[in-house]
């Protein structure tokens, strides 16, 4: 009897007997986006390659532009967010929503400090190296296919922080308010400080002193403290709730879409960074 009801309860995270493909319908519509996508990114890097190899007069000399040594330290916290991705996935699995919770937190945050460091690249690329969007080629397909993929990632976060919050809702049904304040937290402290801050941290590392730094970000800086004071005072535990071992498909089929994104920008950071230095 007991054995029965384990197998009754077993919940199977990758196939569904209920339709024809044995594919989750979630997770093949998934799957059938990324696909679309990967011709999508496929598009923007064949330009960018075709045009590297003709540059007209008066393009950008990539290797005078990059700062190496900053995208490979994104690139490589984006690979450690899918880590964490992977790890949230497994927690959910398990029913272990306190990690999942973490789990989800962490690839934000990772996720944030590759949008900032962007966003100071971009940023420095037009200010400093006088490289825009209308003045060379190189200029035009850069932007274009980093800033996509950049897009792609600030999407994941806003995903992240959605199932985030669902991790919340009570089991009775109730607690719209408490939803709402979390999504609150979660917008404060990764839209403004972290986004935010992050360009300002990357500045002190190349040589703008701390207090300068601080001073400059300092209204962001705070608001994002009191953003993640909120979360981590809303985060406690208050009852059951709704979210469990059964959403496990949900926070895999987020996971796919940013494992992919993960994926991509390891053949954007070959193909468009280090290639220039062969």
């Amino acid at each position: 009897m007991s054995s029965h009801a384990a197998t009754a309860g077993h919940i199977d995270h990758h196939h569904d007997h209920t339709t024809s493909t044995g594919i989750p319908n979630k997770k093949l519509l998934w799957w059938a986006f990324l696909a679309s996508d990967c011709m999508f990114f496929g598009t923007l890097i064949s330009t960018h390659l075709v045009y590297r190899l003709n540059p007209p007069p008066g393009n950008a000399v990539p290797t005078q532009v990059f700062n190496i040594e900053l995208t490979s330290f994104s690139t490589f916290i984006l690979l450690m967010s899918s880590l964490l991705m992977a790890l949230a996935v497994n927690a959910i699995q398990r029913g272990n929503i306190r990690s999942t919770r973490t789990m989800l937190l962490g690839t934000m945050f990772f996720g944030c400090i590759f949008l900032g460091g962007q966003v100071y690249e971009f940023t420095h690329f037009v200010a400093v190296k006088k490289m825009t969007l209308s003045n060379s080629i190189f200029g035009s397909t850069f932007y274009t296919l980093t800033g996509t993929h950049g897009t792609h990632v600030a999407i994941g976060v806003l995903l992240l922080g959605m199932m985030y919050v669902r991790t919340f809702k009570p089991a009775s049904g109730a607690g719209l308010v408490m939803n709402l304040l979390h999504l609150l937290a979660v917008a404060v402290t990764f839209g403004v400080a972290f986004i935010w801050f992050v360009p300002g941290m990357i500045e002190v590392i190349y040589g703008l002193p701390l207090g300068r730094m601080l001073s400059h970000h300092a209204a962001q800086f705070g608001v994002g403290l009191v953003g993640l004071a909120a979360m981590v005072a809303l985060g406690r535990a208050r009852g059951a709730v709704e979210f469990g071992e059964k959403n496990a498909i949900d926070v895999e089929a987020i996971g796919l879409y940013w494992h992919f994104v993960d994926i991509v920008w390891i053949i954007i950071f070959t193909a468009v960074y280090l290639l220039e230095y062969l």
